[in-house]
């Protein structure tokens, strides 16, 4: 029996997703792939966003989970409405229209950005140096 040990540095590293500045984009959703990858991005954004549905309802929300099926009637998003407490399913097939309409809670908040406030107060000369987190509201 041979024992094979790990080398760390050989592991496959998967790359960091670079943060698009999505904040007030409205994608076109001419064709089924521009729908898809308007609606992933929406999953991955960290604020809400605004759906107008074909019948001409609008719907302000989070996303928090997508289905992707084989169509776009087999395929649907999961929002939190903004204003109420429910979990919505909407077919992607339903959607007319993607505003990207909410403040980015997740825009600027890295451990770098934080490292970096961080040294600016410090080598400005303060003391008891915390550094707390904005507001969501």
């Amino acid at each position: 029996m041979t024992t094979h040990t790990v080398n760390p540095d050989e592991l496959e590293i998967a790359e960091g997703r670079e943060r698009e500045q999505l904040e007030g984009w409205i994608p076109a959703l001419a064709t089924d792939d521009e729908i898809r990858e308007a609606l992933e991005k929406a999953f991955d954004y960290r604020g809400d966003i605004t759906l107008t549905l074909k019948d001409g309802r609008t719907i302000e929300g989070y996303v928090f989970d997508r289905r992707n099926g084989k169509t776009l009637a087999d395929s649907a998003v999961r929002v939190i409405p903004s204003t109420e407490r429910t979990k919505l399913t909407i077919a992607y097939s339903e959607i007319a229209a993607l505003n990207f309409s909410g403040r980015d809670t997740a825009a600027g908040r890295t451990f770098d950005a934080w490292v970096k406030k961080y040294w600016e107060k410090k080598a400005a000369g303060e003391k008891d140096i915390a550094i707390h987190p904005e507001a969501l509201d």
